[in-house]
């Protein structure tokens, strides 16, 4: 797959770490050349110079940070996203908001700004980084269900339009991932529950899939790649879990 994406051009949000940084070193290396943003400015720089792609610092919480980056790409990935867990009642209102602004507002300000150019090439890939959250819920997690659950609606509302454009859109739903955020997760159930880290995994995080194993960032970033290849041309406004069996049960 290594010149699947020559002469291409990508935008990742959240490129710094995590999936996101899977997704801009994967990208690269089907050739796609790579703009790196993320709220982190040494780390975004730190990713962009390792692949020989562009850094940009923003915070897409901000919507007036998204006229800041490039709209001329062929590629664009939804990554960025945070997580606040507490129970609705006590739900901090200006926190579901954030969340809001940046895992759906964020991602429609951006499609809405790159989509011109794919348009005019007659060619163009969208991959939204979803969750199995974005197909299934869970308790204390409003705003992030609610905030998946938005962008796998206006995923689907790109592929119908970009149809007819060359354009596709999909959504990409992981379970949990070996991320330093899940990791941080892993200790600290740990320490709240008194049971050593891999029963947290098994017992806690992953209790619902039925592979009980951490899923690698490695894995995501090849499912976006292949998604960005002429390989997937016809699929679109699809939502593909890599959920380790989690909404098959």
């Amino acid at each position: 797959m290594t010149s699947d994406l020559d002469g291409r051009t990508a935008l990742v949000t959240g490129g710094a770490g995590g999936i996101g940084l899977a997704c801009v070193r994967a990208l690269a290396a089907a050739g796609a050349k790579v703009h790196v943003a993320d709220v982190d400015a040494a780390r975004a720089e730190a990713a962009a110079t390792e692949v020989g792609g562009w850094a940009h610092v923003a915070d897409l919480t901000d919507p007036s940070a998204v006229d800041t980056l490039p709209a001329e790409v062929d590629i664009l990935v939804n990554n960025a996203g945070i997580q606040h867990v507490a129970p609705l009642q006590d739900f901090p209102p200006a926190e579901f908001a954030r969340i809001q602004a940046l895992m759906v507002t964020a991602p429609f300000l951006l499609i809405r700004r790159t989509l011109p150019s794919m348009y005019a090439r007659g060619w163009g890939r969208i991959v939204n980084m979803s969750s199995v959250h974005g197909l299934r819920a869970s308790p204390y997690k409003a705003a992030y269900v609610a905030a998946k659950h938005g962008l796998e609606g206006l995923s689907k509302v790109a592929a119908l339009e970009g149809a007819e454009h060359g354009v596709t859109s999909n959504c990409v739903n992981p379970g949990y991932v070996r991320t330093p955020l899940v990791d941080g997760q892993i200790d600290a159930q740990a320490a709240e529950h008194a049971i050593p880290r891999e029963d947290v995994v098994a017992e806690v995080l992953l209790r619902r899939a039925a592979i009980k194993k951490l899923i690698e960032p490695d894995d995501v970033a090849s499912l976006v790649v292949w998604l960005c290849s002429p390989r997937a041309g016809h699929v679109t406004g699809a939502s593909i879990p890599l959920d380790g069996g989690w909404t098959a049960s």
